[in-house]
């Protein structure tokens, strides 16, 4: 029997009039593997380790030069007598980047909003937590690198990479309380926000006024045209570009224009869930009373754009735009980045003592800095009764959670890149990253299976958002 049907009968999951059922069917079977893939919480995760690897094996094979010669290949644009060219590594990590940073701007303020930010009672146990586990590893650095040129690295343990830490959590199953899941995902959001402000505080070359004026005519274009109505997400792309480039001219860091443009995207919906159902129930009753045989394509297609716009306006732009580019950000963006950065040589000869200085100082930092950092800050919040131990959850729980919070990777990596411009020294760094995020989540697992039981988890199960809004950053 054929899947096909005729035009305006069939379900959507026949097929369309222009297909060959036979290849399609084909096609759909082959993409299963990925589809499933792609739907795991520690999807984003496990690619990233991907990426990791092959860029360790690419830098340290015998075809290690082409690795640095891919990366610096030249990439620009030429318009008459303007030319604008950099490296491919320069397109990824301040470019591409931006919008992982823009993503990591919405979500802050989603959170502040309505998530686990939006009440200071919940949000003063991992606003503690986070504040620890960033002081003691930047502590550690310091103590542990020693010379002033390798100092400028002590921002490099300070970060924790959610999707790494999810992944973590996910390995683990229902032994992790659902309490747990949330609390990391509030941590990590304060501590990308630290690393944000440590980035533009700190790792910012001096500012061009000039610059500045540029973004904030960006800035001002997005705030009239929010306040003219305008709702179509494609008509700011403009807007933003121009706070990027002028972030990027001004000296600062051209990701911060990411983080800036996240936080201003708006986090109320105009229609919401109910607007959404009463538009378009009206728009299905309006059509129901019309004889298909006597309905127009154009008064058809005024009705779909009214049930588009419904649609559309059912989510908050923020919300929407997170949704939108959660796929992108997590399976093309991050990974990308991590193939780019994680290349180390890790030959001995290529290191000097400050450079292994560096490696120790920066492994310290995540292994020992951020559980140690995160556990000390809990338990001062918890006796001063600044916050509460979330239900279900015991000093086990949160020791797990300071180990796991220890795997830098992706923002780790990103501030080294900006912390050293010796490239032995940037290799160190980058190499203690991987190896620390690394024994973090051998760690985070053992220790999960040794301090943390099944029993007794009846919220594990039902985590699957917190899990995957978690991986969102």
């Amino acid at each position: 029997m054929s899947t096909s049907s005729s035009p305006g009968q069939g379900p959507l999951e026949s097929s369309p009039p222009e297909a060959w059922g036979p290849l399609l069917r084909f096609a759909r079977w082959a993409g299963r593997p990925l589809e499933r893939f792609l739907h795991i919480q520690a999807a984003s995760g496990i690619l990233l380790m991907v990426a990791a690897a092959v860029a360790l094996l690419w830098a340290n094979s015998p075809w290690a030069a082409g690795y640095l010669q891919f990366w610096h290949t030249p990439v620009g644009v030429k318009l008459g007598d303007f030319t604008f060219e950099r490296s491919l590594e320069w397109v990824i990590n301040d470019g591409l980047m931006a919008i992982f940073f823009f993503v990591v701007g919405m979500e802050i303020r989603r959170e502040v909003y309505q998530g686990e930010l939006s009440e200071w009672r919940r949000a003063a146990l991992p606003a503690v937590a986070a504040l620890g586990g960033m002081v003691a590893p930047a502590g550690l650095y310091l103590l542990f690198a020693g010379a002033p040129e390798t100092r400028s690295g002590w921002g490099v343990p300070m970060a924790t990479d959610i999707a790494f830490a999810v992944g973590i959590l996910t390995l683990l199953g229902n032994r992790v309380p659902a309490a747990l899941r949330v609390l990391l995902l509030a941590l990590a959001v304060i501590d990308d926000l630290g690393a944000i402000i440590v980035i533009a505080l700190f790792y910012s070359s001096g500012v061009a006024l000039s610059g500045l004026g540029v973004a904030l005519l960006g800035l001002g274009g997005i705030f009239l045209m929010q306040r003219l109505g305008v709702r179509s997400k494609l008509a700011y792309v403009v807007p933003a570009f121009v706070t990027w480039a002028g972030v990027y001219s001004a000296g600062i860091h051209p990701t911060i224009a990411g983080v800036i443009v996240g936080l201003i995207t708006p986090v109320r919906a105009w229609l919401g869930p109910d607007g959404f159902v009463t538009n378009t129930r009206n728009t299905l009753e309006e059509l129901s009373r019309t004889k298909p045989d006597t309905l127009s394509s154009h008064e058809l297609a005024g009705s779909l754009q009214r049930v588009n716009v419904a649609r559309r306006e059912a989510l908050s732009p923020s919300e929407s735009l997170i949704h939108s580019l959660h796929p992108f950000v997590a399976f093309g963006i991050m990974p990308l980045f991590a193939l780019a950065n994680a290349g180390v040589s890790i030959s001995g000869g290529s290191f000097d003592g400050d450079s292994w200085r560096v490696a120790t100082a920066v492994a310290v930092g995540l292994v020992v800095g951020k559980p140690l950092g995160v556990l000390l800050a809990c338990g001062l919040a918890l006796r001063l009764r600044l916050g509460t131990l979330p239900k279900g959850m015991s000093p086990k729980d949160l020791l797990v959670l300071g180990v796991v919070a220890g795997i830098g990777f992706t923002m780790s990596l990103f501030i080294a890149q900006l912390a050293f411009t010796d490239p032995a020294h940037l290799a160190a760094a980058k190499l203690g990253v991987l190896a620390a995020s690394g024994i973090a989540a051998v760690l985070g697992l053992i220790l999960g299976r040794l301090l943390l039981s099944p029993a007794g988890r009846p919220g594990a199960a039902r985590t699957a958002d917190e899990a995957e809004r978690s991986t969102e950053l």
